[in-house]
């Protein structure tokens, strides 16, 4: 047994992903601990081939074997109408004996615990858990296990790890989304394809053109803002461990086999080199192995810090593999490279002209040479050879000298990696411990143990022991004969023997005793884990107002002091003060008095260890209700609550609102942040219209709020746009604050240009350039009792700021249609009006 640092070797659990048969295979036999996967609908990697759910019994069967667990992937927002669907496929998790259910929403999370108190549930990166508060908020809801978010540092993660005692799970290799997960919206807004729920357009890997103040700013080849390169943190395994991380997390549920037998592998070996005691480096063949199967480029992602330079490199968005070097020369039928890395007759290639939106020049290596002479095997790294690929590949007059190349595919490699899980042999073998007793005129008894799993079998023979005239039974032919275990998942590890004299057995008694016990064994170890089980009815918690009736409220979130004036002075009652700079909400919260108008203030969208300090002031300012965005915040003001109801001073502390960042988009989440103390919800933005009215059927619309028109805010960022292209600096600490002395925003190909606004976290929201409205909804949401509507403002001046609040109030109280709002609007906005996702 491997120890270290107080640490087993078996504490620590390496997670693959699973997106088919053969990707489960791959993670077995290159010694995974685990896998996740998704079967049909509900997961967040509806591309990727998914399993069905009629195959888990099949799927755990097949890990239970092998000693590894399986995580269903449930990780996304369910809607009204799939409740009941949901409700099936979690008592087949139940029946099926998973290991845990992965789950963003929080409406499933109280929904699991009604149908099993003890299926183990694990909050997903798309829940936004980036504090011990929302860790600690996860457990009051019975999650056993949390994914950070990808945002977190090893600071904030040893933080988290010493505040709390839940487990944390770290995704430690794959593709970064730019975007915090659960609150990207941009597929949403675009096209009606929700990253919540795994229908990811990956907007982040567009071009765009970077506006700055009005104007372009030149980017020479630069043009994929948003598009981080993939993470690799295979040489902080050491850092992570002691940072108090039990799951190493790989993503690639849409990745091949391939791809998954070789990341396993490698930190499969590096984990293992921590416990040996070895603290070395990765090698240079390793990393390049990781490459050849995906990389847009590594990093270690926001592990050891934010370095905005460091994560986007912007001259291209998918994978590339391996940097090969420069085209120097081109000849007649090749081109000549000071190789920086190995090559061979067969490799694919790619000519990289800093333009991978036009087509690019590529194929297979036919032939390498070296000073005109073949070169037999592998060229290697540092030597100038010419490259010659396949003539019907490769147009050589489209490439020039200075294109990069890289090579894209390694079939050797992956023929290696296939072999690993294309074969009929077990992946694994398993010590076993067999006891052995007996005498002359009784059976042999054989106690088998499988020593991972603790499981005990017996198996005695079927005839007697006989005295043995010749040569008797000793521990030697024993072993020979119990120690044939090939063909089977056990390998004999200790042997205990106690015979009573001079005894015998014919070897084919032994031979069947051996394999009785190893079927036993087997079977033993494929039995599903038991849950509790009960039978509800998703929709008995169904709750409705009271009574319907009264003027609905309309409140206004405004980002500046003339916005905020301008709402007062439109009459509205409760305005949202979210502001760039928390600094500046006094301000605001002394207009609101001296207007005798209620104010409430909008924490930041995300919640890190340290950052207490934004809810303290808040609090101390004394609004009258606080905008809350995140479940860590949310946790803060729940037990600051409990703490003022505890000193007798509960009066003066502000009502709590859910905002649409909390994604509640079942009547299920609703009740349990209403149940927790929230004023009210707003509904999710992953709600078409025809959702939120299924949602206000089956909650308390009066306690229900509706954002009726904004400009969608589709990327929340750590990483800064800003910082990483109008500065020197790589972080807030360096950068020079280039977002107080500009306005940015990004154009997308059709012309549009996103605005780019900034947070007191240096966090970057990417907003939609074209306002959205909902006002033709308008009605149909008052008749199902919606009590509060909201308009967002984001840079519109005073004059703008009434007018809208004007439409809208009038429709509220139906003087005016909402298609005459629509029109309005159309016809003052100069880029128009959009109903975003309402229509979907």
């Amino acid at each position: 047994m491997m120890i270290r640092n107080g640490l087993r070797r078996e504490d620590i659990e390496l997670l693959a992903p699973a997106g088919n048969w053969d990707c489960l295979r791959a993670a077995a036999a290159n010694g995974a601990d685990a896998v996740y996967f998704g079967v049909e609908h509900f997961n967040a990697r509806a591309r990727a081939h998914n399993f069905r759910m009629e195959e888990l019994p099949e799927i755990m069967t097949f890990l239970r074997r092998y000693g590894m667990k399986g995580y269903l992937a449930f990780n996304i927002l369910v809607f009204e109408d799939e409740l009941e669907e949901a409700k099936r496929l979690t008592e087949a998790c139940a029946d099926a004996g998973i290991d845990a259910v992965i789950v963003q929403d929080l409406g499933l999370v109280r929904m699991i615990r009604e149908i099993s108190p003890d299926l183990p549930i694990h909050g997903s990166t798309q829940m936004t858990i980036t504090s011990p508060e929302a860790v600690e908020f996860a457990a009051s809801l019975g999650i056993e296990r949390v994914v950070l978010g990808r945002e977190n540092n090893l600071k904030q993660i040893r933080t988290i790890g010493s505040q709390t005692s839940h487990p944390l799970e770290v995704f430690v290799h794959g593709a970064l989304c730019v975007s915090y997960s659960g609150q990207c919206l941009t597929s949403e807004m675009w096209g009606g394809r929700s990253a919540n729920r795994g229908e990811c357009a990956q907007a982040c890997r567009l071009p765009y053109d970077l506006m700055v103040d009005g104007e372009q700013k030149e980017m020479g080849d630069v043009a994929y803002l948003l598009s981080p390169k993939d993470l690799a943190a295979i040489g902080l395994v050491a850092e992570l461990i002691e940072a108090g991380v039990i799951s190493f997390k790989i993503e690639g549920r849409l990745k091949s086999p391939e791809y998954v037998a070789n990341v396993v592998s490698k930190y499969r070996a590096a984990i293992d080199r921590y416990f040996a005691g070895i603290d070395a480096e990765p090698s240079k063949d390793e990393i390049r192995e990781l490459q050849q199967s995906f990389s847009r480029g590594f990093t270690p992602g926001f592990l050891l810090g934010t370095n905005n330079k460091q994560l986007v490199d912007g001259t291209f968005p998918k994978s590339r593999g391996v940097y090969l070097g420069r085209v120097e020369r081109v000849t007649r039928d090749g081109v000549i490279c000071r190789l920086e890395a190995p090559l061979k007759r067969g490799d694919g290639i790619v000519f990289d002209a800093g333009d991978p939106e036009k087509p690019e020049e590529g194929g297979r290596v036919y032939d390498i040479r070296r000073q005109g002479a073949k070169v037999e095997g592998e060229a290697l790294e540092g030597g100038t050879y010419e490259i010659v690929p396949g003539r019907h590949d490769v147009d050589l007059k489209r490439v020039k000298p200075g294109d990069r190349i890289w090579k894209t595919s390694d079939p050797a490699l992956d023929r290696r990696l296939r072999q690993t899980f294309e074969t009929d042999k077990p992946y694994r073998a398993f010590p076993v411990r067999v006891n052995v007793s007996g005498r002359a005129g009784e059976p042999l008894r054989t106690v088998w143990t499988d020593m991972q799993t603790g499981i005990r079998v017996e198996a005695d023979s079927e005839i007697p022991l006989a005295v043995a005239e010749k040569r008797p039974m000793d521990r030697s032919l024993l072993a020979e004969q119990f120690g044939r275990l090939g063909g089977t998942i056990f390998r004999l590890e200790e042997l205990d023997v106690e015979l009573e004299g001079s005894v015998i057995l014919p070897i084919s008694e032994l031979n069947r005793l051996r394999r009785e016990a190893a079927a036993k064994l087997e079977d033993a170890r494929m039995k599903p884990r038991p849950y509790a089980k009960r039978s509800i009815d998703p929709y008995a918690d169904v709750r409705r107002a009271e009574a319907l009736g009264g003027e609905p409220e309309l409140t206004a979130l405004c980002r500046n002091m003339e916005q905020v004036e301008a709402a007062f002075a439109a009459g509205v009652g409760l305005v949202y003060a979210d502001f760039e700079f928390i600094r500046q909400y006094p301000e605001a919260v002394q207009a609101a008095r001296r207007a005798g108008k209620r104010i409430a203030l909008a924490t930041p969208r995300i919640h890190m260890p340290g950052e207490n300090g934004y809810h303290n002031m808040i609090l101390k300012l004394e609004p009258d209700a606080v905008l809350v965005r995140n479940t860590g915040a949310l946790q803060f003001y729940l037990r600051k609550r409990e703490e003022m109801r505890a000193s007798g001073d509960a009066e003066r502390f502000p009502e709590l609102i859910g905002d649409f960042s909390l994604n509640i988009a079942n009547h299920k989440a609703a009740n349990l942040m209403l149940d927790l103390g929230c004023t009210r919800v707003t509904l999710s933005y992953d709600l078409n219209a025809q959702q939120m009215m299924d949602l206000l059927r089956r909650m308390d619309g009066s306690k229900a709020e509706i954002v009726i028109h904004q400009h969608l805010p589709m990327f929340h960022t750590e990483h800064c746009v800003y910082c990483t292209f109008l500065s020197d600096g790589t972080d807030y600490t360096n950068c020079g604050r280039p977002c107080e002395k500009h306005r940015v925003s990004l154009r997308d190909r059709i012309g549009m240009s996103h605005p780019v606004r900034v947070d007191d976290g240096c966090r970057n929201t990417v907003y939609n350039a074209i306002e959205q409205s909902g006002a033709e909804y308008l009605r149909s949401f008052i008749e199902l009792g919606a009590g509060t509507f909201r308009v967002e403002f984001l840079e519109e001046r005073a004059e703008k700021v009434e007018e809208v609040i004007r439409l809208y109030t009038d429709a509220i109280r139906g003087k005016i249609g909402g298609t005459e709002v629509w029109r309005t609007l159309k016809a003052i906005n100069q880029l128009g009006v959009t109903r975003g996702q309402l229509v979907k």
